[in-house]
């Protein structure tokens, strides 16, 4: 193959995978269904990949590192919310959770919208 269209080829699937990289950094990970205004969240498209992307590297079904409950069910995490106050510990500024910071604030703001609306599971 010719060095000069080689290197053209390379360039190209360079800046396409650039692209794509950026592309998928843009995106939040933790909640892959963006959601609609004025659309009630559910724990099953929602609050779970939430919890799945924030929560259970230490509320795992076995917790770790200290962790005192799972947040891995639908039970679990309606437990947490009126048992052991969840949203507080998620908005909070000197304890939050996770412990290696605060959720961003539209994940929060989801997760609290959730509680409001009732905590729908599906």
């Amino acid at each position: 193959m010719n060095p000069k269209r080689f290197l053209n080829r390379l360039v190209t699937l360079s800046l396409i995978a650039s692209t794509v990289f950026l592309y998928n950094c843009n995106k939040d990970d933790d909640n892959p269904e963006e959601m609609q205004e004025g659309e009630t969240p559910t724990f099953t498209a929602d609050i779970q990949g939430i919890m799945a992307g924030n929560c259970t590297g230490c509320h795992a079904s076995t917790p770790t590192n200290g962790a005192p409950m799972s947040l891995v069910t639908y039970n679990q995490v309606v437990d947490a919310v009126n048992n052991r106050n969840l949203v507080s510990r998620i908005n909070s500024t000197t304890a939050p959770m996770p412990q290696t910071g605060r959720m961003n604030a539209t994940l929060r703001q989801t997760i609290e919208d959730w509680v409001n609306a009732g905590m729908p599971e599906n």
